[in-house]
């Protein structure tokens, strides 16, 4: 799912998060279970962005008591979880289409796309501070428009610009983290500010307006990568799928019982009022319920195309084919396990 904007005590438990996996880097091997039967012995490490939302939907759901251990870690973006992917740190990671691109682009990817999660694509936009004289996206020429490098709101903020009859040398893009993104709006160091997430919602509660959006651009594709070494494991090739099932069902469970139980657990990570995290998790499960699904030919080519953008924009190398970190291997028992739902507690 997309980079948030952190609160301190989020960051710091992300900060935490990343030193605790990378501890345990070096003894992240564990037993494959006979024939994948007994999972017991497994241990499936897991990156989230932000805060750690998966997990929090298994638990609402009931369904985070598994056969297999989970280890989580929140990351600050999906970019730091494929660091982590490559660098042996975790065993399956989520993130927008972009990071894994910039990833296999630096060369000897260790992962392969397994599935896909299917999300909206609300909170993705061009925001400017309150007060601001700046009323449509035609006006950003000549402006300073501060945007998070490599990410979907680098993605979107090119369309963006293209639709308004703007090039991305028509702007003085500035590069800079949601968190120093929205500082630097808010002080009037630059003009606008294209992020997502929690940096969005920060904008919008000062006052701030939004100039252009992402949510029609956006292919609302969420990879779920998984390191080669686990897809190898038969234990944790079983638990990646059941994971991942279970994911999307939690999902299912939420959106028909339990709404308000996640509004708040989400409202106590993004600080945020729960009413307000109500109202913003069911427009955004309105717009395009939550759920996993396996990889397809469909999903590699939404890929190809931003990662062809990336391309025209000179931040990779020209010619990257996608297709070769995608794998539909883990399909089936994907399937399988999105047929036969865990029992709940």
């Amino acid at each position: 799912m997309p980079d948030s904007a952190l609160p301190r005590s989020v960051r710091a438990l992300c900060v935490l998060a990343v030193l605790t996996v990378a501890a345990s880097a070096c003894s992240s091997g564990t037993p494959a279970a006979s024939a994948a039967g007994d999972l017991s012995s497994v241990t499936l490490r897991v990156g989230a962005t932000g805060w750690a939302t998966a997990q929090a939907a298994l638990q609402v759901a009931g369904l985070d008591i598994t056969p297999y251990r989970v280890r989580w870690a929140v990351f600050p973006g999906g970019d730091k979880q494929l660091q982590a992917l490559q660098g042996g740190a975790l065993d399956l990671a989520e993130s927008s289409e972009i990071p894994p691109i910039f990833a296999a682009a630096a060369g000897n990817p260790k992962f392969k796309v397994v599935a896909v999660q299917r999300a909206n694509t609300l909170q993705q936009e061009v925001v400017v501070k309150a007060g601001s004289a700046l009323t449509d996206l035609g006006q950003l020429k000549g402006r300073k428009v501060g945007y998070v490098r490599n990410t979907t709101a680098q993605y979107f903020l090119d369309r963006l610009l293209q639709r308004a009859g703007l090039r991305w040398t028509d702007i003085e893009a500035v590069p800079l983290s949601p968190n120093d993104g929205v500082t630097a709006l808010n002080s009037g160091a630059i003009d606008a500010l294209a992020s997502y997430g929690n940096s969005i919602i920060t904008v919008h509660q000062s006052g701030g307006r939004t100039l252009g959006d992402g949510k029609d651009i956006l292919s609302g594709n969420f990879p779920w990568e998984a390191s080669t070494e686990a897809i190898g494991d038969p234990g944790r090739r079983a638990a990646v799928a059941d994971l991942l099932a279970r994911i999307s069902r939690a999902y299912a469970v939420i959106r028909a019982t339990r709404m308000d139980a996640f509004a708040q657990r989400t409202a106590e990570a993004t600080h945020e009022p729960p009413e307000q995290a109500r109202g913003q998790l069911a427009e955004e499960e309105a717009q395009r319920p939550t759920e996993v699904v396996p990889t397809s030919a469909a999903a590699i080519s939404s890929q190809q195309a931003v990662a062809d953008t990336f391309a025209e924009l000179g931040s990779i190398p020209a010619g990257l084919d996608v297709a070769a970190f995608w794998t539909e291997n883990l399909n089936g028992e994907l399937t399988a396990a999105l047929s036969s739902p865990p029992p709940r507690r």
